[in-house]
């Protein structure tokens, strides 16, 4: 019975030992593969590195290349694209406010985000900020407003320095009504023509059923443009009637009357008159009047009185001679001594002026004889 017992505990720890036999072989081979295994890991290891040390080779010689096609970072250009950004950004990102000035000082208590309802020349005796969304869309009145705001107020208000300048381009891209995509709801700004360098940022908006492009152009072209144009004069009003000059502006932006100024000469003799303040607003025409009081001025944004310095007369005071004169408007710089003619008219006795006739550009170069005509139907305030 024990030599069977025994038989049966061997024959069970033999049946124990050739159960457990499998396992033990494959763990053995498996202790077998892990040198392998780890040399393959060095391997993958090191082939990793050297297809990432290729990667870097070729992005080194892309990023030299790009930098011989678009050159080196400019900071000046820089600052230029930078400034596009944040003005556009100031513009797009809400109302806008404007401060009254009251004795030199900020009135702070009578700031308003309501810019757009102020009258253009209230609006050129603050700070302004303009800004043209409201509750986060486009605010078509106040798009319609930037033009009583002068390029020095944008340019001021939106942070730009005083070397650089700006052109705003506003319009319909889109619109389920196709009459009027290219509509375009505000164009103005200094001519960029002599600038070295210029960035665009642009954004569009959803107004409606249109898509709109609002583009802000900063550069450094530098110079206010001279685009103010007299278009009627009118050297012998009927009887009683003041003498009048009127001038239309042909950018979108108001531009300051600073720095321009009208030069008159005739039998009499001469007289000229420098503007050290006032503005036309973009688009808009201004009356310079004898006498603003009786004065006709039909679609005038603004009226100017030229009685009261006696450049221009009324009644039987003339200041434009009758008969044989000269008008010549200018413009000047700060920085320079004389001004540039921009516009001139020259009567005289074969000119054929009649009492209530008046002297109108037909659309030519302004300081040509041949671009004034003669008309006997005057219309002041009226392009």
């Amino acid at each position: 019975m024990a030599a069977i017992g025994e038989i049966d505990f061997f024959s069970g720890d033999t049946l124990m030992t050739l159960e457990r036999l499998p396992c033990i072989m494959q763990r053995t081979q498996h202790l077998r593969k892990s040198p392998k295994q780890g040399e393959e890991a060095v391997v993958a290891v090191v082939e990793f590195l050297s297809a990432f040390t290729l990667f870097l080779m070729i992005l080194t010689a892309f990023m030299s290349l790009a930098q011989l096609e678009l050159g080196s970072n400019d900071p000046y250009s820089d600052l230029i694209d930078r400034s596009a950004v944040d003005g556009l950004d100031r513009l797009t990102n809400g109302e806008g406010w404007y401060v009254p000035y009251v004795d030199g000082v900020r009135d702070q208590a009578n700031a308003t985000e309501e810019w757009h309802l102020i009258p253009v020349t209230k609006l050129y005796e603050g700070v302004l900020q303009p800004g043209i969304i409201s509750n986060g869309l486009l605010d078509l009145d106040r798009i319609e407003a930037l033009s009583n705001v002068s390029i020095e107020a944008i340019t001021s208000g939106l942070g730009l320095s005083d070397e650089l300048q700006v052109r705003l381009l506003i319009q319909v891209e889109s619109s389920s009504n196709s009459s009027r995509v290219g509509q375009v709801l505000f164009d103005g700004g200094a001519d960029r023509s002599t600038a070295s360098t210029s960035s665009v940022a642009s954004r569009t908006f959803i107004s409606g059923q249109d898509v709109i492009s609002v583009s802000l152009e900063v550069h450094d072209g530098g110079k206010a443009p001279k685009v103010l144009r007299i278009t009627e004069i009118s050297p012998r009003p009927a009887s009683g009637a003041p003498e009048w000059i009127e001038v239309q502006n042909y950018n979108g932006f108001a531009l300051s009357l600073k720095g321009w100024s009208f030069e008159r000469s005739g039998t009499a003799g001469s007289s000229e008159y420098l503007y050290k303040e006032g503005v036309i607003p973009g688009g808009g025409i201004a009356l310079f009047s004898g006498d603003p009081t009786s004065q006709d001025v039909g679609n005038a944004s603004v009226v100017y009185d030229l009685g009261s310095t006696g450049f221009l007369g009324v009644g039987s005071v003339s200041g434009l001679d009758d008969n044989t004169g000269r008008l010549r408007m200018l413009f000047a710089q700060e920085d320079e001594g004389q001004g540039t003619q921009v516009c001139k008219i020259e009567w005289g006795a074969s000119s054929g002026i009649l009492v209530g006739n008046t002297i109108v550009w037909n659309g030519g170069s302004p300081t040509q004889d041949s671009s004034w005509n003669v008309s006997d139907s005057p219309t002041p305030g009226e392009v």
